[in-house]
C-alpha cells in the first residue's frame, strides 16, 4: 500500500508541475512494474512462510504427542524391568536354597551309602570268622547267608532237638559256643532267634500245636545263649513262625528236614537307624 501511494503521489506531482519529460514517466511505470513484482514475491513468501509455520506447529504437536507415548513406554518398561529384578532376587533366594537342600541331601545319602557300606563289610567278616570258627562236619548241619545286610545263620533241628521236644541236646552246645563268642564281638547287633517246623501236627499233650512248638525252641536257644554263654538277653529276641514260613514243600522228608530249623538272625541295633533317620535333612524326611 506504501508503495502505491507513492507512485501516485510521484504522478500527481509531474502532471501538476508539467515538467515531467516522457523519459521520467516511462522510468516510474518501470520502477512501479519493479515494485509491484517485489511486493508480490514478498507476499508469496509471506503467504508460505505461514503455511510453513502452520506446518511446523503441527509437527511440534506430533512430537509432543510422541514424546508423551514415549514417556508412557518408559515408564511402564522401568516397572516391568522393576518387577522382573525382584522376581530374579527372589528367583536367586529359591535357587541358593534348593541348592542347599539338594546339598544336604547328597550328603545325608553319601553317609548312608557309606554305613552300608561299613554294614556290609561287617557282615562279611562275622560270616567268614563264624564260617571258620566251625568244623566241617557242624557245617553240614549250619547254613549261613547274607541277605539285604542281615546275617542268617540256619540250623537243623535234628542238630538242635530231639523229634517234638524242644530242649537242646549237649551236641549242639559246642556248636552254639561257637557262635556265642561271635556274637560276643560284635555287640553292637541284635540277635532275633527265629523257630521254624514242617507241617506235621505236633503229638504232645504239653504242646498245643506247631506254633508253641517252633516258639519254645526258639525260647529254648535264647536261654542257652544267655544262661550258658553269657549273650546279653537285651539283645536277644526270640519267636516262632510255626509251619509258616517254609524254605521248600512237605511232600518229601527231605522237604520237611529242610523246614524244620532254626535261624539266628543278626542285624544292626534297630536305633542305629533311627538315628540314621533323624540326621536326614528336613527336605529328606
Amino acid at each position: 500500500m506504501k508503495i502505491k501511494s507513492f507512485l501516485y503521489v510521484a504522478a500527481a506531482a509531474l502532471i501538476f508541475t508539467g515538467c515531467a519529460s516522457k523519459k521520467q514517466y516511462v522510468k516510474l511505470q518501470e520502477d512501479y512494474k519493479a515494485l509491484q513484482a517485489e511486493y508480490q514475491t514478498t507476499r508469496d513468501g509471506l503467504t508460505e512462510c505461514n503455511a510453513e509455520s502452520k506446518s511446523l506447529k503441527y509437527l511440534l504437536q506430533q512430537a509432543n504427542a510422541n514424546n508423551d507415548e514415549l514417556k508412557r513406554g518408559m515408564a511402564s518398561l522401568k516397572a516391568s524391568l522393576d518387577e522382573s529384578l525382584k522376581s530374579s532376587s527372589q528367583g536367586s533366594v529359591n535357587i541358593a536354597k534348593l541348592v542347599d537342600e539338594i546339598n544336604a541331601s547328597n550328603a545325608y545319602i553319601k553317609h548312608l551309602v557309606e554305613a552300608k557300606s561299613k554294614s556290609d563289610s561287617l557282615n562279611m567278616v562275622l560270616t567268614n570268622n563264624l564260617t571258620r570258627s566251625l568244623s566241617t562236619s557242624e557245617l553240614k548241619d549250619v547254613d549261613i547267608k547274607v541277605l539285604k545286610g542281615v546275617v542268617y545263620i540256619s540250623l537243623a533241628d535234628n542238630m538242635l532237638f530231639k523229634s517234638g521236644s524242644y530242649e537242646v541236646s549237649d551236641a549242639a552246645m559246642a556248636t552254639l559256643s561257637k557262635i556265642a563268642k561271635i556274637l560276643k564281638d560284635y555287640d553292637d547287633y541284635e540277635v532275633l532267634v527265629e523257630g521254624n517246623t514242617d507241617n506235621v501236627p505236633i503229638k504232645k499233650t504239653n504242646i498245643r500245636n506247631n506254633w508253641d512248638l517252633s516258639a519254645l525252641r526258639a525260647s529254648s536257644i535264647v536261654q542257652v545263649l544267655q544262661d550258658k554263654f553269657g549273650i546279653n538277653p537285651n539283645r536277644l529276641t526270640a519267636g516262632g513262625r510255626g509251619e509258616f514260613n517254609p524254605l521248600t514243600d512237605n511232600d518229601t522228608e527231605a522237604g520237611k528236614a529242610r523246614n524244620r530249623r532254626t535261624e539266628i538272625i543278626i542285624t544292626p541295633k534297630l536305633d542305629q537307624f533311627l538315628d540314621l533317620i533323624d540326621q536326614a535333612p528336613e527336605g529328606s524326611k
